[in-house]
């Protein structure tokens, strides 16, 4: 048996039970894997439910507004995926009359597609001959021929492609492909694979030169930025000021409330803590509450955060127009990162 009927064979045995892999539906796929992008299936198969519950197709999608997508995303992270979803699905209802592209070559321009989701959908939605390379995919294949070199390099990537695609069977591509995520997923993990029992360890040539503990080999270390966000949550008359981000940084399009990063996180003494409430709200009458300190960890930043709760017996007067006063009961209604929602769900609501 050759190493794709392998694939094949283990993957129909070992297969886990998801809703994606049970359509050809181009937009069930695209969907499906624009959620798995930087999450686990454990993670995201709720979101997928829930997005085909709310917008049953792309045109569904497209008719709704960016602050819902948001909304349904909260909870998992990377949001500008969810901003591609939205731009991507009005593209393709505006532009290409609903028709979803199937092909590589067409799938690829769509934003926030890119080469593996691209090999995704046209394997998966169209029985293209293509291969999707994910990380799983990498691990077989660099474990498996015992590459050692980066695979954060550029060339060594583009090699690892080529053998991925010299290794497509003429029949069950599509199943061949399910099987290779599947197995990178289940099988060959990326710490403690059980080689005993795989199919693959009699020409594992990482399992032979006892370096599957060592592939595949990153140089490239994440340089993660400390920062420091001090937060003040204006309350009054159960309702609450919250800002929306508008700049291109953490959680574009989000929810939370008025800001000031600095150095370190600051007390409710500070000076920039008075003159940002005195550039806001008109009233003096009012008390500070200070929350434990928060850490939230992003992919490439690390974030430590303390909210300062403005109380104020009387309605809120508004100095500055551009937050939003918005009772408690309608939170729901605004997406905010899962920080904020943590937050609020403790000390407000």
């Amino acid at each position: 048996m050759d190493f794709s009927s392998k694939i094949i064979s283990w993957y129909k045995k070992n297969k886990r039970d998801l809703p994606w892999r049970k359509t050809k539906n181009p937009y069930h796929i695209w969907l499906s894997e624009i959620i798995l992008q930087q999450t686990q299936v454990k993670q995201g198969l709720p979101y997928y439910e829930k997005f085909i519950l709310a917008f049953p197709s792309v045109k569904n999608l497209a008719q709704s507004e960016e602050s819902e997508v948001l909304n349904l995303w909260q909870g998992l992270g990377y949001y500008s995926r969810g901003r591609n979803l939205h731009f991507t699905a009005k593209f393709i209802c505006n532009e290409l009359k609903e028709k979803f592209p199937n092909n590589y070559k067409e799938l690829i321009k769509l934003k926030g597609v890119g080469d593996y989701t691209a090999s995704a959908i046209a394997s998966f939605a169209f029985n293209e001959k293509v291969a999707p390379v994910d990380g799983n995919v990498i691990r077989v294949i660099t474990r498996f021929f015992g590459i050692e070199d980066d695979v954060t390099n550029v060339q060594v990537l583009k090699h690892i492609k080529e053998i991925a695609n010299q290794l497509l069977p003429e029949k069950e591509t599509s199943t061949y492909n399910q099987g290779m995520m599947e197995f990178g997923a289940l099988q060959c993990k990326p710490k403690s694979p059980n080689c005993n029992v795989c199919p693959l360890n009699i020409e594992c040539i990482a399992l032979k030169n006892n370096t599957v503990n060592k592939i595949p080999y990153k140089s490239k270390k994440i340089k993660v930025k400390e920062r420091y966000l001090n937060y003040l949550v204006f309350t009054a008359k159960n309702k609450v000021l919250i800002n929306k981000r508008i700049e291109k940084d953490i959680w574009q399009n989000l929810y939370d409330f008025p800001l000031i990063e600095s150095s370190l996180l600051l007390n409710f003494e500070d000076k920039s803590i008075t003159e940002l409430i005195r550039k806001i709200i008109k009233s003096d009458d009012y008390s500070i509450t200070v929350s434990e300190d928060y850490k939230h960890i992003l992919s490439h930043q690390k974030l430590h955060v303390r909210f300062f709760k403005i109380e104020l017996k009387q309605e809120l007067e508004l100095i500055n127009s551009e937050y939003k006063l918005i009772p408690f009961n309608e939170l729901d209604k605004f997406g905010k990162p899962i920080l904020i929602q943590n937050y609020l769900n403790k000390y407000i609501l």
